[in-house]
């Protein structure tokens, strides 16, 4: 089955073709550790985790790489604030990281390059740079020319004085054009540095990500991925860096790049106090919940999040694990299924579609309450789980799930549902058929199927 992704280097959706089949390469800009991961550093995590599942699936390797920024003017800000090392603060905050992406089922990446172990590499890419005439040394700082470089601008679409305007540029006097951008600054103690040719100084963030991927995934690689703030100036800083550096050859194939997260319709920011931090969510969330919600939108659209949503979704998976343990309740062994369900599968393949593969995913669940026999319910919940475990939810037992979940009922309220039964049937004698299918469908949420005779109407699970 064919793979489809929406390519911000093409502005469409592309069929999916490795450079080599027999092993795709991936490469994900990972955190800049100063500080807990918020749930916009989450969700790049969560949409190529389930990429690189859904790739796995028809590609025998997925060599996935997601760095880690461990050299920044933010971490040095930090360590300053708290008055210790600027390496503990980054080994802090990367454990976290990982730590708390695992929670939300983040595998952890084939490799995790950090910026201060390739300080070789990217000093060796600079000097590639220099002698090519595509960067130049000045008062101990070393640019890139953006000049130079034809097709600067051509993945954001943005002209170049565009990009001058709508850009942090920093005013120098050594800079030979205002928007190029540094691939080495000097440093001066306490902060980090490393000899260079330049002097003592410490890298561009740019150039980090650029020399990396060169060093574990090769010159050209299939996918690139981070979030859509990255696609100005980083990632189109990455590309001229690396073209420059290997002779014209591209740095990636496809550019894939996941919406932005608001907060209750709001731009999440330190200043309207709103910001999100995954670390705090999972001491009152399951992972899962978190993980279904940073799902349940499109990755390339905007997703808002809100306690409603998050309420919404722990709700939607309460509801999908309480029907789970009534089948282990009836003596019924449940098991992933070998194969995908094809709807379901058909959906992920066609651009990571989450929001018709978690549709898809529900009604699974729903169908199981329509079967009659344990033989159907049992196959029909090896698909759901099949599923499930592809995009990494339902992985719990549902027996922990609802002991974790506070608002879930450990046995089902008999007398609640047969006045649902009844206000149905009411229904249906005033030909209300719209109330009546409402009550039908919030009956088969709960998982109870509904049987109807002549002499009424009887339920069960």
């Amino acid at each position: 089955m064919s793979i489809v992704l929406y390519n911000t280097k093409s502005r469409k959706k592309d069929l999916f073709i490795p450079i080599d089949p027999q092993q795709v390469t991936m490469y994900v800009c990972g955190p800049t550790v100063y500080n807990y991961a918020h749930i916009g550093n989450a969700r790049p995590a969560v949409i190529f985790d389930l990429l690189r599942h859904v790739l796995e699936l028809q590609y025998p390797s997925v060599l996935y790489a997601r760095n880690i920024t461990d050299v920044d003017d933010k971490i040095n800000q930090a360590a300053a604030e708290q008055g210790i090392p600027i390496a503990e603060i980054s080994s802090r905050y990367a454990d976290a990281y990982r730590k708390d992406m695992a929670a939300l089922g983040v595998q952890a990446p084939d490799i995790e390059p950090h910026a201060t172990a390739h300080i070789a590499e990217i000093i060796g890419m600079i000097e590639q740079l220099i002698s090519s005439g595509h960067a130049y040394a000045a008062e101990g700082h070393v640019l890139f020319s953006i000049e130079s470089f034809a097709d600067y601008g051509k993945l954001s679409g943005r002209k170049l004085k565009d990009m001058i305007a709508g850009a942090r540029v920093e005013v120098a006097p050594f800079k030979r054009h205002p928007a190029d951008f540094v691939l080495w600054k000097p440093s001066v103690n306490p902060l980090p540095g490393w000899d260079s040719p330049w002097g003592w100084g410490r890298p561009g963030w740019h150039i980090e990500c650029s020399a990396m991927a060169e060093k574990h995934l090769g010159k050209t690689i299939d996918i690139h991925g981070g979030g859509q703030d990255l696609v100005f100036p980083h990632h189109e800083n990455e590309i001229a860096q690396s073209v420059c550096a290997h002779d014209g050859n591209p740095m990636a194939n496809y550019w894939l790049h996941n919406g932005f997260i608001t907060v209750e319709k709001r731009k999440m920011s330190k200043s309207l106090g709103n910001t999100q931090s995954v670390h705090q969510l999972l001491k009152h969330w399951q992972g899962e919940t978190l993980r279904y919600l940073l799902l349940s939108a499109h990755y390339r659209q905007p997703l808002d999040w809100s306690d409603a949503e998050v309420k919404r979704c722990q709700k939607t998976l309460t509801r999908i694990y309480t029907i789970l343990r009534s089948l282990k309740e009836m003596g019924l062994q449940l098991q992933a299924a070998t194969e995908i369900p094809a709807d379901f599968l058909a959906a992920l393949n066609d651009d990571l579609n989450t929001p018709k593969a978690l549709a898809e995913l529900n009604a699974l669940a729903r169908r199981i309450g329509n079967l009659d026999t344990p033989e159907d319910k049992q196959a029909a919940a090896a698909d759901l789980l099949a599923a499930g475990e592809l995009i990494g939810l339902l992985l719990n037992d549902p027996a922990d799930w609802l002991k974790a979940d506070p608002a879930a009922n450990s046995e089902i309220d008999a007398t609640a549902v047969q006045s649902m039964v009844e206000a149905r049937d009411n229904a249906r004698t005033n030909r209300d058929f719209a109330e009546a299918d409402r009550l039908r469908d919030a009956l088969l949420e709960m998982g109870i199927k509904l049987e109807d005779s002549p002499t009424g109407t009887r339920w069960r699970l």
